[in-house]
């Protein structure tokens, strides 16, 4: 069983959390069940650290994202208010901009719920199926993107409504469209060469935003939705030895 492990530095400090932990815990059982019954979901994380954004961030890693996998150990901050103002911060400086999606963008992420801060918790167990070949420590980046946007994409599809769904993959687009062209000029293959060496936030989501339209694509426009189709595929490349880089494989080198 997964344990739950609370850092905070103290009980009242824990109280200002606490609400939204047992919120998403109650939300965990299901979907990890779906993970078992349909992608292959043997070994669970041993645990997940619900902590502080700044404990995330500066205490446990140096990562700028409030969540993440390390080895077989989840770490995240629950806070919805939290992940509203990391959200925000992914503008870089933007929020006054003169841009059309400027004002829509920031009306969403102000306010975003549990279910959206569910959809982040999700990803992370997403990771542990078996049908990603690589492991955490092994060393091999030219697949990275495929893996982070299908656990983006899964965790989004499975446990939102619909509607909920399409404004989350709505706003992503937005956001590809403010950094792109600042961002990401490079290939999806290289997404995990320093992604996290960057100067800016934008810079690091930007591969998450086009790593997931990319699966989306595939999955919904390519395979008719069927997105153990797309692992099928994924897995023959892997076997045959990965011979061409994957977004060419593929097919989708333009995101």
């Amino acid at each position: 069983m997964m344990k739950q492990i609370l850092a905070f530095e103290s009980i009242e400090e824990y109280d200002l959390y606490k609400e939204d932990i047992e919120k998403l815990h109650s939300k965990w059982e299901s979907y990890q069940e779906l993970l078992v019954k349909e992608f292959d979901l043997r070994e669970f994380p041993k645990a997940i650290v619900w902590t502080t954004s700044e404990n995330a961030t500066s205490v446990f890693s140096k990562v700028p994202v409030p969540a993440y996998t390390n080895r077989d150990t989840i770490y995240m901050t629950p806070s919805v208010q939290e992940w509203r103002a990391f959200h925000l911060s992914q503008l870089d400086g933007l929020e006054t901009a003169e841009h059309s999606h400027i004002q829509e963008i920031k009306n969403y992420f102000n306010s975003i719920t549990i279910d959206h801060v569910f959809c982040i918790a999700a990803h992370e167990l997403t990771h542990h199926i078996e049908l990603f070949p690589d492991e955490f420590e092994d060393g091999r980046f030219d697949s990275i993107w495929f893996e982070e946007g299908m656990c983006e994409y899964m965790s989004q599809k499975f446990t939102l409504t619909a509607e909920q769904f399409k404004e989350a993959r709505a706003i992503d687009q937005k956001m590809i469209q403010l950094f792109k062209e600042k961002y990401g000029r490079h290939s999806l293959d290289d997404f995990g060469t320093g992604s996290y060496g960057t100067d800016t936030l934008p810079a690091i989501m930007l591969n998450y935003w086009r790593s997931s339209s990319a699966i989306q694509y595939l999955v919904e426009e390519c395979h008719e939705g069927d997105i153990k189709k797309v692992f099928q595929l994924y897995a023959e490349w892997d076997k045959c030895g990965r011979t061409q880089p994957l977004t060419e494989f593929f097919g989708v080198s333009h995101f």
